[in-house]
């Protein structure tokens, strides 16, 4: 009866083993489902993104279709073109100046030429 009573209890031993060592690190394990959740995050949060994407492009595409204002505002910035009567200034950066090439310069210009009378 001894005998028996250990071997009932190996074998359930050896399969609750088994059960946690699927539980665990089976296919459908633990850590599995945590990267799986991880990413649903992940997944959840980019389609935020990109509902507030669809929902501006949405509403510009309402405002093209609509009103004159939005296509005006487009051509003006995309295209460059003016109403007729406007005057277009443009404003260009100029790049700083350097001091020491700007001295070396100034030096040359006013130099005498050598070998002039």
């Amino acid at each position: 009866m001894r005998g028996v009573r250990w071997l009932v209890l190996l074998g359930l031993g050896l399969l609750l083993w088994g059960l946690q060592r699927q539980l665990w690190f089976g296919t459908s394990g633990r850590g599995q489902v945590e990267g799986l959740q991880m990413q649903i995050v992940q997944q959840r949060s980019q389609n935020g993104i990109l509902c507030q994407r669809n929902a501006s492009l949405a509403a510009e595409v309402k405002d093209l279709k609509q009103g004159g204002d939005a296509i005006e505002e487009r051509a003006r910035s995309e295209l460059g073109m003016i109403t007729p009567g406007e005057v277009f200034y443009r404003v260009v950066d100029v790049a700083p100046i350097d001091a020491d090439a700007f001295a070396s310069h100034e030096r040359a210009v006013s130099a005498p030429a050598q070998g002039t009378p």
